[in-house]
Order: C-alpha cells, then structure tokens, then sequence
C-alpha cells in the first residue's frame, strides 16, 4: 500500500469489504503518490519488496499493490516474491486482448496520463501503442488523493464516466476498459453501463490471483 490517509471505500483497493476472501494490507512509509507516480518510485523498490516477504511470512499467497504505477517494477518484484506478484492492475491488458475480436482492443484510464508512459505499458506485457486516457489533474480524484478534499462520490464517478466515454469514443475498436488507478473501482459498474463493454480493475485481478492459487474443492457428483 501506498503511504497515504485519504477515505478507502468498499470497493477500494485498500478497503477489506471490496474483497471476498481473507486479504492483508501493508504499508509502504515513505510511498506518497507523488514519488511513485511522478518520480518513478525512486529509493522504494526494496521497501515494497520488504512488505511483500513480511505479507508472505503471514501467510499470503499472492501479492498486489495499491498504485498501477508500480506496473513499471513489476517484472522485479515478480522476480524477487516466491508468489505470484501483480504490481498493476494493466498486467490483465495481453489477456483481455486475448479474449477480444479481430482489430478489437483495451484502453485504459489511469490517475495520471501524462506519467503513464509506453515503457509502462511495455513492463506489464502489454502494446505500448495501447490507448490512454487520465483524469483531469485539476479534477475530483487529484482533489481527493493530493489534496485533502472530501470524499465526493457523485464528482468522481462523473468524471471517470466522462474520461471513458470520451476515450471510446475517440478510439472506436476499443473494445474493454482497464482501470489502471486502484480507487476507481468503486465506479466500475457505472463505466460499464455508461461505455456498454467489460470494465477490469485490481479487484478483478486480485480474484484471479487468489482463485488460482486457492482453488476451490469439489466432492461428490451432485
């Protein structure tokens, strides 16, 4: 988890409700999202490696973050977690291309645009090429998480629906949505009504994880 104090809702990456199964959250001192979005996370590499082995010496059997923008680390931290580690939710992006037609692509909606940049994209597996759109740095989610301001809901929501629907419809062969910033979940059913195309997030990254490696147990033949 990143080192900040904003309001978590059900539906937050960082909130215990958003989930439905057992989850463990720890704290990066120091990550603010200024040095992990803007700066790269400079110096935290080992301090977020140190929170994924004490998570796992609980008990953890895959690893999340809460910034997309660790994306650019992923390939490291991967490497150095004996568990399977997402550090963005964009690592989904190569399998929902997969899964769509012919000409058919991801876009993805991100905190910040000008700072999530092909290299990004490239560490996660994904075309680099892949649209994008962030928003506004003058807007309710940049107010909520940088600035102190109050949690609203209503302003948020609008302003994620009118990023997406703006980035659809300037690039028509998109054909799926990625949330990219791990506090918009909350507002992924209305994208999805709002753009009529499958919207994915960490939340749905994180039940891929847990799925596969907590599988469920059948018996019987009923």
């Amino acid at each position: 988890m990143l080192d900040t104090d904003f309001p978590r809702p059900p539906g937050d990456v960082g909130h215990p409700g958003s989930w439905d199964f057992p989850v463990k959250f720890r704290r990066v001192s120091g990550a603010s999202p200024d040095r992990v979005i803007r700066r790269g996370g400079a110096g935290l590499l080992d301090d977020f490696i140190a929170a994924g082995e004490s998570l796992i010496a609980e008990g953890c059997c895959a690893i999340i973050t809460s910034c997309g923008f660790m994306a650019l680390h992923q390939q490291r931290l991967a490497a150095a977690l004996g568990v399977p580690v997402a550090a963005s939710s964009l690592v989904q992006l190569p399998l929902i291309e997969s899964t769509l037609g012919a000409g058919r692509r991801a876009g993805v909606i991100t905190y910040d645009g000008a700072n999530l940049t092909p290299e990004m994209l490239s560490a996660c597996g994904a075309e680099p090429s892949t649209p994008v759109a962030g928003v506004p740095s003058n807007g309710a989610f940049h107010a909520l998480i940088e600035s102190g301001a109050s949690y609203d809901r209503a302003g948020l929501e609008a302003e994620v629906i009118s990023v997406a629907c703006d980035l659809v419809a300037r690039n028509p062969s998109i054909g799926a949505i990625v949330l990219e910033c791990t506090n918009m979940p909350p507002f992924a059913a209305a994208i999805a009504q709002a753009c009529a195309m499958p919207v994915f997030d960490v939340l749905t990254l994180g039940r891929l994880l847990y799925s596969s490696t907590c599988p469920r147990h059948f018996t019987g033949m009923e």
